[in-house]
């Protein structure tokens, strides 16, 4: 078990952030923090706030680390396509010549960027 020791000024600032920080999952981090701090066993922190126990441990290791400003940071992986970067040629090119298949659309793409999509993977410009 991870132990923590909260202030009381951390504790308040857990509780209000658990309810007005803008995006959902801080608020969901600052809910388990909150339940850690008030001596929850983590076992029924991540039943009351939904979360796995790796979850919950990643939480805790980040508010070790940095604090509540730590645990304010949002940190999706977004992989990008590697059609991303010609986006807007892509896009003004189509508009202005539509294809007629989803194959016609592939080879277009490939001749203007070099990539060779699949037709599943013809649909990624939109």
């Amino acid at each position: 078990m991870i132990y923590l020791e909260f202030s009381e000024e951390e504790k308040q600032s857990l509780y209000y952030e658990r309810f007005h920080h803008p995006h959902p999952r801080v608020q969901k981090k600052m809910e388990a923090l909150w339940l850690k701090s008030q001596k929850l066993p983590h076992h029924q922190i991540s039943k009351l706030a939904g979360i796995s126990p790796n979850t919950l441990r990643s939480y805790l290791k980040d508010y070790q680390v940095g604090g509540i400003e730590k645990l304010k940071e949002i940190n999706f992986y977004r992989p990008q396509s590697e059609l991303e970067n010609h986006r807007s040629t892509l896009k003004a090119y189509f508009l202005k010549q539509p294809p007629a298949t989803i194959n016609e659309a592939i080879a277009t793409i490939e001749l203007l960027t070099g990539i060779k999509r699949s037709p599943t993977q013809g649909a990624e410009i939109s």
